[in-house]
């Protein structure tokens, strides 16, 4: 519980390399994540090649932070590994999820970055990771050491809590 309530998303981050290993951990957390049908559709694509993180930011007008650490994973959707049309938006954002957690567990921090569903961005990242049109990316995470304590926002909020039927 401690990693969900202390996540938080980080943009800034120390100059310091985040080893092979550690991305490993991340990958395989995202990969435990449930998925409709167990039908497990998603893709990672790791970056660490400087010219292709400054191209993200040419199109993508929320990714400093991509600049800013040695990696990023982009998590993408592969369409021909579908049982459930549709699901793969939920099942990749549940495996999302599960990297930011950890990243969060190996006292490393990270960033959701949407791309999916505006047809820009998606059309930008796709063609300059040359993915094959059944992959889509839904999003991009930087992931760094964070460059100074950030903290974690308590989002608890009783009044969205509904009990049986909808109550205002």
């Amino acid at each position: 519980m401690d990693a969900i309530m202390n996540r938080k998303s980080v943009r800034n981050y120390k100059p310091v390399p985040v080893g092979d290993d550690l991305v490993e951990k991340l990958l395989r957390a995202a990969m435990q994540a449930p998925s409709a049908g167990n039908q497990q559709p998603w893709e990672f694509v790791v970056i660490r090649d400087r010219e292709i993180m400054k191209a993200i930011t040419e199109f993508h007008p929320y990714s400093g932070a991509v600049l800013k650490t040695d990696v990023l994973i982009v998590v993408c959707g592969n369409l021909s590994k579908t049982k459930f049309d549709g699901f793969w938006v939920q099942d990749c954002s549940a495996a999302t999820e599960n990297l930011l957690v950890e990243a969060e567990s190996l006292s490393l921090g990270a960033v959701w970055l949407g791309v999916y569903p505006l047809e820009d961005r998606v059309a930008a990242l796709s063609a300059l990771l040359d993915l094959p049109s059944d992959v889509i990316p839904l999003c991009i995470v930087p992931v760094g050491y964070p460059d100074r304590e950030y903290s974690a926002a308590d989002r608890f909020d009783p009044s969205r809590i509904h009990l049986e039927k909808w109550t205002d």
